[in-house]
């Protein structure tokens, strides 16, 4: 019996983010430098079969440098950024560590900082609870900063002090669910301060962009990546909006919904930010098996971005004393 055909709409750009390959990139190197092990605060991005092969690799990962019982070894902080508190610690129980935050979330950082300083009141547009959402909040002292996560809680938002206020964003959020909550800010604040350039980042911009291109022509459409990764659970809501409500995420411990694809002719396929290249293929090949499949990738725009990591993981190891700090 022939198998059946179908399409695959391959979504480009897709997966790994020049932020994401810089933060492995710093775990692998500090592992070639420092040995077996480091630690890793916080997984160092949201996916689970890159923290697996860090782990075969010699990374340990906590959730709290306190876990760390080896404070003599070197730790990482995740690409989602930390907040001020994090590093000062790791100074204080005098250990190595490597800042592996994205340098577009360090912007983010720099810049509500330097809004605080200039007296404003700031808005975070983003998640509770997201990694970087708690990292960017502990850069400034409590209480000058407000979380924003959705249109309702802008429209009920009243600050102490309305005539000096400026927001940032999480760098993963939804293009255009963000907008909405922007214009309604602007409408309740017409004085409100915009960034100087916006937060969200261009792997995300650019993903979403993506998805949109195909979703109203797929049946069905996949995007591969983890439950906990933002960036990835938007992209599942952008292709519902854009036109295929059958939509989902593809995770470690996903079934392939067989069944579905059956009644399908055409599938969209995404990854998120932090999946690797890999799970793609995987996917597709576990597809092969049971149709005859044909791709066409379709791509949206081209990306070149590149992030260096810290000069210092680029030299042999010095035997070092007290606190190094190696970040941009």
């Amino acid at each position: 019996m022939k198998n059946k055909e179908i399409k695959i709409l391959l979504s480009a750009p897709r997966g790994f983010c020049a932020g994401v390959e810089r933060a492995i990139e710093i775990v692998e190197k500090s592992i070639q430098k420092y040995g077996a092990p480091v630690y890793v605060r916080h997984e160092i991005v949201h996916n689970k079969y890159v923290v697996d092969d860090l782990k075969n690799k010699g990374a340990i990962f906590v959730e709290e440098i306190e876990e760390i019982e080896d404070k003599s070894r070197p730790v990482i902080f995740s690409a989602h950024g930390v907040p001020k508190k994090i590093p000062e610690d790791a100074k204080n129980y005098n250990m190595t560590y490597v800042d592996a935050t994205c340098p577009l979330v360090s912007k983010v950082h720099r810049e509500a900082e330097n809004l605080h300083k200039a007296g404003y009141h700031l808005i975070l547009i983003g998640h509770q609870n997201h990694p970087e959402v708690i990292g960017t909040m502990g850069q400034l002292p409590d209480g000058s900063i407000d979380l924003i996560q959705n249109e309702n809680e802008a429209k009920k938002y009243t600050p102490k002090n309305s005539d000096k206020i400026s927001y940032v964003t999480q760098t993963t959020l939804s293009v255009d669910d963000t907008k909405d909550i922007i214009k309604i800010l602007k409408e309740k604040f017409p004085n409100i301060k915009e960034p100087m350039k916006e937060d969200i980042c261009y792997a995300t911009t650019n993903r979403q962009m993506a998805v949109k291109n195909i979703a109203k022509k797929c049946d069905l459409f996949f995007v591969i990546g983890s439950r906990n990764s933002s960036n990835s659970v938007r992209l599942v809501e952008v292709a519902k909006k854009s036109g295929c409500p059958n939509s989902q995420l593809i995770h470690s411990q996903s079934e392939i919904p067989y069944e579905l694809i059956e009644k399908s002719n055409t599938i969209g396929i995404s990854s998120g930010a932090s999946a690797p290249e890999v799970l793609v293929n995987n996917f597709i090949n576990d597809l092969k098996k049971r149709f005859t499949v044909n791709i066409d990738e379709v791509e949206a725009i081209k990306e070149n971005v590149v992030f260096k990591i810290p000069k210092k993981l680029n030299f042999p190891c010095l035997l070092f004393s007290n606190v190094t700090q190696l970040r941009l």
